[in-house]
Parts: C-alpha cells; sequence; structure tokens
C-alpha cells in the first residue's frame, strides 16, 4: 500500500498501551506517518515521551486525544489515513465497573471508530486487536475439542454462569470483536481481527503490563498471578505487532486471525527459568503444586502462518526483553 519510503498515514488507537505503543515504533520503522490515540487522564498528564522519543517520530507521528466514550473523538485521528489499527481497550482485571458500562463503552467505541473510519473515505483496511479470550470455547463442550482455530467463538453465556476472574474481558472482547466484524460486513469496510493470547516481552510504555507482569510474576515474586500460567500461551510483542502490519498489508487477509506462538505448563516454565537465569531465587515448586487449573485446548496459529507471516521470537527473546524493560523502570 504505497511506496517503501512513504507508506501513507495510518493511526494506532491506545498509543500510550503496551501493544499500542510498540506498533507505533514499528510502523514508523516501516516508513509510515503515524496519528495515535491517547486517552488524557482527567487527574495526571500522560507521560508521553517514549512516543515522542521514537525514531521517526518527530517528522511523521502525531498524537490526538481521544476517549472510547467519546467515539467521535477518533475522527479527526482518523482522518486522511489510509489504515487504522484499533488496540485501544479498557483493562479492567480489577473489574471495578459493571460490566454492562464496559461493554457499551467498547462495543460503542469501537463501531463509532469503524463510522469514523467510512467517513474518511481513504481508509483500506482496519486491523481490529481483539484477544484469543474470545475464541476459547469454554462452554459445555469444550471436553471435545484439542485444538481452537479461527471458527471457535467464546460462549458468553456460559462464561457470565462460571463467574471466573476475567470473565467480564471474555465477555467484552468477544461482543466488541463479533460487532466490528459485523459492522464491516454490512457497511463494506475491510475489517481484519487479530486475536492474540497473553502478550510477553519488552515494553516501552513507562509502567509494567499486566500481561508482562503475570509472566515475570516467578520472578518479580508475585504468587498472585500463579493461577494464570497453570498451562498457558505465550506470544512475543513484536510477532504480534509485526502481524497487524503482516495483515494490514496482505491484500489476501480476511476475517479473524489466532497468533500464539508458544504454549507451556508452569512446571515447564520455572525449569525454564531456573536454567536460563539462575541469578534470580524463583521460588519452590511447592508453591504451585496445589495449583486449580484451568485447562485450555491448545490455539491454533495455521492461518496466520500460511498467509505469509514467520514468528521471529520464542521464550528467550520475550524474557530477556522483558528483564531488560523492568530494569530501565526500576524493577529489577
Amino acid at each position: 500500500m504505497g511506496d517503501e519510503n512513504n507508506k501513507g498515514r495510518v493511526c494506532v488507537t491506545g498509543g500510550s498501551g503496551f501493544v499500542g505503543s510498540w506498533m507505533v515504533k514499528r510502523l514508523l520503522q516501516h516508513g509510515y506517518s503515524v496519528n495515535t490515540t491517547i486517552r488524557m487522564h482527567p487527574e495526571k498528564e500522560r507521560d508521553i515521551s517514549s512516543l515522542r522519543n521514537l525514531e521517526g517520530a518527530s517528522e511523521r507521528l502525531a498524537v490526538f486525544e481521544a476517549d472510547l466514550d467519546r467515539p467521535a473523538s477518533f475522527a479527526a485521528a482518523i482522518e486522511g489515513c489510509v489504515g487504522v489499527f484499533h488496540v485501544a481497550h479498557p483493562l479492567d482485571f480489577e473489574e471495578r465497573e459493571a460490566e454492562q458500562v464496559k461493554i457499551e463503552r467498547v462495543v460503542n467505541g469501537a463501531v463509532g471508530i469503524l463510522q469514523a473510519c467510512l467517513d474518511a473515505k481513504t481508509v483500506k483496511r482496519v486491523v481490529y486487536c481483539s484477544s484469543t479470550s474470545a475464541a476459547i470455547v469454554i462452554n459445555e463442550e469444550t471436553g471435545g475439542v484439542d485444538v481452537i482455530d479461527e471458527s471457535s467463538w467464546t460462549d458468553v453465556e456460559f462464561v457470565r454462569s462460571l463467574g471466573i476472574f476475567g470473565g467480564p474481558y471474555m465477555v467484552t472482547k468477544t461482543l466488541a470483536e463479533k460487532s466490528v466484524l459485523d459492522f464491516g460486513e454490512k457497511h463494506g469496510l475491510d475489517v481484519v481481527a487479530v486475536l492474540p493470547t497473553w502478550i510477553h516481552g519488552p515494553f516501552i510504555c513507562p509502567y509494567l503490563p499486566d500481561s508482562v507482569s503475570i509472566f515475570m510474576s516467578f520472578i518479580l515474586g508475585k504468587k498472585e498471578c500463579y493461577h494464570q500460567l497453570g498451562r498457558t500461551s505465550v506470544v512475543h510483542v513484536d510477532d504480534v505487532v509485526r502481524a497487524h502490519i503482516h495483515l494490514f498489508e496482505n491484500p489476501e487477509a480476511k476475517g479473524r486471525y489466532i497468533i500464539s506462538n508458544v504454549e507451556i505448563t508452569i512446571e515447564k516454565l520455572h525449569e525454564f527459568l531456573s536454567a536460563k537465569y539462575p541469578e534470580y531465587k524463583l521460588p519452590s515448586t511447592d508453591e504451585f503444586a496445589d495449583l486449580k487449573r484451568v485447562t485450555i485446548p491448545s490455539l491454533s496459529s495455521r492461518k496466520l502462518v500460511e498467509s505469509g507471516f514467520n514468528f521471529e521470537n520464542g521464550l528467550q527473546e520475550m524474557y530477556d526483553g522483558a528483564i531488560k524493560s523492568c530494569k530501565q523502570i526500576g524493577l529489577l
């Protein structure tokens, strides 16, 4: 889409977040001009120096204020863009807000952003960052499923009935992705959804991202996160961002794409970290011996790989990057 040196202008929503900021960095490196949106905090100035200091930012990055509560606020950032990467999503694992309030904000926000893309008349494709929590077949029949692919959708009512940790997040992501794909189909807007699993690795945002915190829990001594690691899958942030760009640039891309690279159990992770990073004192394996586990089926990234995408980072790169970033913000 455009020549190598100037690939046109694209918009990234949620540019101050973990994935959004890495995406801004990568798109600038790929020769795009980037508009990004951040949500200003009423009490404090958002620190966006990490974005301003990126290579190419002074010439090709514009930062806009926008809020999912006011979808029309995204119009200025989307105007004149050839593509939009919708990454912004309120992460509220503590579940301070009622599920319904969150659903309305996320769904109306996403649909409002797509409406702004239609109105702009320049947007060729929207790449929506969903989550594998919209495809995990947690339903009565899960027992029979070994591998999950893009045909799988989370059973929202069943998740609600379980009342599990992170349930409202799964519900919100599922309903938002459905609305985004439906809107695209109904209005002839080209929308592709990317469904990453847990994301790990280096970060340029000035805080520790939630998913990195979970995978760093052995090293940072966060026992409360162990239950997330029973048997899980994880992918490097750079692979997630590169997959978004690959799917934006690939004319054949259509529908949903799962992105998951490493599947691991808590025991194997403990073994890996003990061998690779002996300088950190890890907890004894007794501390998670009685862990209550949620067994989820394997996630298949076959569709993404068959579209020509290559994973470039494994567990070692994820931890090397995350440890370096944690040191930079004084956590290690």
